[in-house]
């Protein structure tokens, strides 16, 4: 039952989160609105960790495997592709780059700030 319970969480707030983009006036990706709304969740204590550990666990284990459509249909438009490959590798490094940067950038704020707290307690 804990199985079920963990993935009935994830997929309503999936659902919920589909709801507030049509709702939108405005184009905004579900996915986030759902990263965010889980967030909000755990963060009010709504939700706990505990609720969908193993099963967030499990879908972060084998993400990889949800990326294998996508690289079937790149494989399919190859010809279309290739006449921007510069551009495509271009701009992979730079996005690559800029990811790392700001999740150093992040790890290091996030540090900080947990240091700053342990302090203050």
């Amino acid at each position: 039952m804990k199985i079920i319970r963990q993935i009935g969480i994830i997929f309503t707030v999936c659902w919920l989160s589909i709801l507030v983009e049509k709702a939108l006036p405005f184009s905004f990706p579900a996915s986030v609105i759902g990263m965010l709304l889980l967030f909000i969740c755990l963060l009010t204590g709504i939700l706990k960790i505990e609720h969908i550990q193993e099963k967030a666990d499990f879908l972060l284990e084998n993400m990889a495997f949800f990326f294998v459509p996508a690289g079937v249909s790149i494989i399919n438009y190859f010809d279309v592709l290739k006449s921007t490959w510069i551009q495509l590798v271009v701009i992979c490094v730079i996005s690559t780059v800029v990811t790392f940067v700001v999740t150093a950038w992040s790890v290091r704020l996030t540090i900080r700030w947990m240091e700053r707290r342990k302090i203050d307690e």
